[in-house]
């Protein structure tokens, strides 16, 4: 194809890919229906969880017809519905030893692992593993370590081998809620040994029933999450009055490690998180994302003395999802749901790298249980990306490939593509280097982690600085004296040509495992914002890059990233200025808040035999000498050295 002819159809299909962005939908989720479960009147309470693509719902409790003559029914029966088949119904799968429902229940590697729970007449502390055997075609069972006491109403999670159950009920009662916090090593039951339960520090608030727990990173590592429920606010009065928690906090399992290994009862591995903005009580939650829970629902307290005021229409608790974001410790609205079942758990599967969270039978009102299954599937999101947004991207695409264009008219021999005929300015070649090294790293990851954490992060960046004179001293005069189209050139003339394959191929091999991390970090951005998958953005984003680098040699290139430096630091100044701008109380309070929560700290002191594991100063400072000499020194500087003109 002649290169006059190659621009225009570049432009058309640059066009093509840009308005290709308005099929998006503006949906979050899509919800779907599984089969119902056999028990038509549905269960409240069941075992749930899913084990080698096998779903499996167990025991529960219902009110059958007509629901308000009836008393409540406890149920052992299993059925287990296969996941991988599209058009498979649910089979029965036996029962349980016993009838049981309110209990807890968490998916593992070794099944699911049910917890507690009650028959209307006792609280049981049995802990036991159920696991369909496909080959044999009958469920197994497993006993556990029974409960330090009997409980139900709880909430448990999985993390790290580990089961971990907070709250419940110790009896019938609300008045009996407990602040029990306990944990099972599973990894004991995987090497053949018995594992034993674990009393592990209460969070600070008071004690639970019917509350929510889920496991998400924050940022730093994956943390317990425990959020609302009900209790008796004085169990020592007459009448005892029902409290409706909002209440969130956070266990972090390497704060309890440290104060276990430190034997210091002062370091808390709870904190306080930011309430929730109504009670979710005998919700589910699920994680969603890298760092979002999502909260399925769960009950606000309205219906909680209208039992026998509903209607058989009355439409039942709220319909509104909650969002959670561990890092900015916000809640924000997530969209409606279909039906929304408490009492159950949301379990989440993975399908083809696509998560779906299923949700199995659950209460629905007071007294009114459902027998129907949903599945909610994540969609991308359009986000607000506008016309005007997409006019700025067209604009700037267009500009890209149209550097790349202009200099493969220019380039009339090797020097001109490889070192742009040593005629780049010093400024265009300084700014291509500063944008060099402002990878999307730097860019997204590193404001994400001090947003998290902390500024450690800024000494590793500042060693930039306090190697710019040995640069400037030695390297670039060195470079500026040898007369090769590559720093590889020179270690085959200095060395032999095994020296400059290794260092060519060392720099390459360096660089894939890089491109990997600077490309899907915006392709997340991106795809939160447009109708694309990480996928499709890591494509456009390299197609693109690799057109106009190869089309205008060495001067597109600097060119470009002269253009990209100042979008770049325009964008963080303009998201800085807008941040601080809709913070009430503008900077100082912005500064304030920062210092109050040790967003400011620059130095972690940690000298322990451990620290050259961990963000400690003198980690930092290594790394970022190290990192700056390789990359800067030997690399950019040096290939600039031997580009950049005279002028």
């Amino acid at each position: 194809m002649r290169k006059k002819h190659f621009f225009p159809w570049m432009i058309g299909l640059l066009l093509g890919c840009v308005c290709a962005l308005k099929a998006g939908s503006e949906p979050l989720s899509q919800w779907s229906r599984l089969p119902d479960i056999p028990e038509q009147s549905g269960v409240a309470g069941p075992f749930a969880g899913i084990y080698q693509e096998i779903l499996i719902v167990a025991g529960g409790a219902n009110f059958p017809e007509p629901i308000w003559e009836s008393e409540k029914t406890w149920h052992d029966d299993i059925y287990i519905l296969n996941l991988n088949e599209p058009s498979s119904q649910w089979e029965s799968a036996g029962t349980l030893p016993d009838p049981v429902a309110y209990g807890a229940s968490v998916s593992t590697p070794w099944g699911v692992v049910c917890l507690g729970g009650n028959d209307g007449q006792r609280v049981m502390d049995d802990v036991f593993i159920m696991r369909w055997n496909s080959e044999a075609q009958n469920m197994e069972f497993d006993q556990l370590p029974k409960l330090p006491r009997p409980c139900s109403y709880s909430a448990a999670v999985y993390l790290d081998n580990k089961i971990y159950l907070a709250g419940g009920t110790e009896g019938l009662d609300l008045a009996s809620a407990m602040t029990n916090f306990w944990s099972l090593d599973l990894s004991d039951f995987n090497v053949g040994n018995r594992p034993s339960w674990q009393e592990l520090p209460s969070w600070p608030g008071p004690a639970r029933a019917f509350h929510l727990a889920a496991v998400q990173h924050n940022g730093r590592e994956d943390c317990i999450y425990l959020i609302s429920g009900r209790c008796v606010q004085d169990e020592s009065a007459e009448t005892q009055s029902v409290t409706f928690l909002t209440d969130v906090y956070e266990f972090s399992p390497s704060q309890f490690a440290l104060r276990s290994q430190q034997k210091n009862d002062k370091i808390n591995p709870w904190r306080c998180r930011k309430d929730v903005p109504r009670c979710v009580m005998a919700g589910t939650v699920v994680a969603a994302g890298q760092s979002h829970l999502l909260v399925l629902g769960g009950a606000d307290g309205s219906l909680f003395h209208q039992s026998d005021q509903l209607k058989d229409n009355h439409p039942g608790f709220p319909r509104s999802m909650l969002a959670y974001n561990t890092i900015t410790d916000q809640w924000f609205q997530a969209g409606e749901l279909p039906m929304n079942q408490v009492t159950t758990v949301a379990l989440k599967h993975t399908v083809g790298g696509i998560d779906e969270i299923i949700i199995p039978t659950g209460e629905i009102r007071p007294r009114k249980r459902t027998p129907q299954v949903w599945k909610m599937t994540p969609e991308l999101a359009a986000g607000n990306f506008t016309n005007l947004d997409i006019g700025c991207l067209i604009v700037y695409l267009v500009i890209v490939i149209g550097i790349g264009y202009f200099f493969s008219l220019r380039n009339r021999k090797a020097d001109d593509y490889f070192r742009g005929g040593q005629t780049v300015h010093w400024f265009v070649a300084g700014m291509s280097v500063f944008a060099t090294m402002l990878s999307s790293i730097t860019f997204l990851a590193i404001p994400a982690k001090a947003y998290a954490t902390d500024w450690v992060f800024f000494i590793a960046n500042m060693m930039a600085v306090v190697i710019a004179p040995v640069i400037v001293l030695y390297f670039l005069p060195f470079f500026r004296r040898i007369d090769a189209v590559s720093a590889y050139e020179y270690l085959e003339k200095r060395f032999n040509r095994p020296c400059r394959l290794f260092a060519s191929a060392s720099f390459l091999l360096f660089q894939i495992g890089r491109m990997a991390i600077v490309l899907y970090l915006p392709a997340l951005a991106l795809a939160t914002i447009l109708p694309l998958s990480e996928i499709q953005c890591i494509l456009i984003m390299g197609v693109l890059s690799i057109i106009y680098c190869t089309m205008g040699g060495l001067r597109a290139v600097v060119w470009t990233d002269t253009i990209q430096t100042f979008i770049l630091l325009g964008g963080a100044l303009l998201s800085l200025g807008l941040i601080v701008s809709r913070i009430e109380g503008g900077f100082s309070e912005t500064i304030t808040t920062a210092l109050t929560n040790h967003k400011l700290k620059l130095m972690e002191w940690d000298w322990s035999a451990n620290s050259f594991m961990t963000s400690a100063l003198w980690v930092v400072v290594f790394r970022g000498i190290g990192a700056g000499f390789s990359t800067l020194c030997l690399g950019h500087v040096g290939s600039t050295a031997l580009y950049v003109g005279c002028r």
